[in-house]
């Protein structure tokens, strides 16, 4: 054999050899994710054990669970124990009653913030409440019906999915409101959330004790011409549920198993239902963290899922972009937060009391937290601690 001959067959060696090499860094988590570590894809250890020290001190109040993912592997996986039962005990009030405080319990449903049968964790199951995580998960969902044709485009009238209901006190503003302005929270609407404690002067603690979710949204004043002014605005997030249900025929749980939760592998989770049976779309979703991690995962692949198309690359790019912008580094996109730091740019999403979703695209990075930080303790950012310890880590 000549050396033109051995030249060829190590090429074809090194085509083969390169192509198993991409095709195993390629691999989609469907019922695991694959395992490495901290040290074997380039990261410092050191950040890492700061932030867990500070964890298991108590700086950041209670986290029960801190996992990432680097280069499509799982290389920190780390729960934490909280006794719910004891932190929860004796306290009572609009967000619930804790562990042997009230006669009743479950007087709350689904909705007893402070109860551990309801929350952090579902029943005693691995699942975890994610709060307003859910709403960049109903936005994908969102994408995925106008890529399979079932909504047209962003620029429908968010009232042609509701005539069903008594649009009577419907201002004008609302009838020229767009999807476009739902997702990006511009939708016009006088909505006391972010700056009103959880008390019933909060616009989405009335929503929550409400019996129609839509109804009670729909009925809501007009603030500003939608698309001129960004208010956070859990009702226009619970509007989601509706008009998946209105353009499919199907509600949003039973639509992203189809087109989500199915093709990513994910089997377990809960998702609240609103008393009208609707899917609860403005922070009713419970995940394993593995599993969120998915979604991250997704929206770093473009959209993309195994070979399948979830959501457009055009409609991912939209989601994470800053649609709005508050500041050089902070904004929001379609239901999507960006928290960028240090000029290291940051896809997020965000719930009450310490949930977090953190895609890193610059270092194939993505980040799960999951806390329930709800019982007033003074505390530092675990959001904050968590986006620096990455950083630091691939710095």
């Amino acid at each position: 054999m000549n050396n033109k001959h051995i030249t060829i067959i190590s090429f074809i060696l090194f085509l083969s050899v390169s192509c198993n090499q991409q095709n195993n860094d390629s691999q989609f988590p469907i019922s695991s994710w694959a395992k490495s570590s901290i040290e074997a894809e380039g990261l410092k250890r050191e950040p890492f054990d700061d932030l867990q020290n500070g964890i298991e001190n108590g700086v950041y109040g209670y986290v029960d669970q801190v996992l990432l993912i680097k280069n499509g592997k799982l290389v920190f996986n780390q729960s934490y124990s909280n006794d719910y039962e004891k932190i929860s005990m004796g306290k009572s009030g609009v967000l619930g009653c804790g562990f042997a405080t009230c006669e009743d319990s479950t007087a709350f449903g689904d909705y007893n913030y402070y109860h551990p049968q309801w929350h952090p964790y579902y029943q005693n199951q691995q699942v975890h409440t994610l709060q307003s995580v859910t709403k960049s998960i109903a936005s994908i969902m969102i994408g995925a019906a106008i890529k399979e044709g079932d909504i047209k485009d962003t620029e429908v009238k968010i009232l042609d999915f509701f005539d069903e209901y008594d649009l009577t006190v419907a201002e004008e503003y609302l009838k020229t409101a767009t999807l476009e302005n739902l997702l990006t929270m511009q939708l016009g609407m006088e909505w006391h959330e972010l700056d009103r404690p959880a008390d019933m002067t909060n616009t989405t603690s009335q929503l929550e004790v409400s019996q129609d979710w839509i109804q009670f949204t729909l009925n809501q004043p007009m603030d500003t011409i939608p698309g001129t002014k960004w208010v956070y605005n859990s009702g226009a997030s619970q509007l989601l549920s509706g008009i998946i249900k209105k353009a499919t025929g199907l509600s949003i749980e039973d639509y992203a198993k189809k087109h989500l939760f199915t093709p990513l592998g994910i089997e377990n989770l809960h998702w609240k239902k609103t008393p009208t049976g609707y899917t609860d779309t403005e922070g009713g979703l419970f995940l394993e963290a593995q599993d969120l991690a998915k979604i991250g995962y997704l929206m770093l692949n473009n959209g993309m899922w195994d070979g399948q198309q979830i959501i457009s690359s055009e409609w991912a790019k939209r989601s994470i972009s800053k649609q709005v912008e508050f500041d050089k580094e902070k904004g929001y996109g379609y239901q999507w937060w960006r928290e960028d730091q240090d000029e290291v740019e940051i896809w997020a999403c965000k719930g009450f009391g310490g949930q977090f979703l953190l895609v890193f695209p610059r270092f194939q990075t993505i980040a799960v937290v999951n806390s329930w930080n709800i019982f007033d303790e003074k505390i530092e950012s675990i959001l904050e601690a968590t986006k620096t310890a990455v950083i630091e880590s691939n710095s």
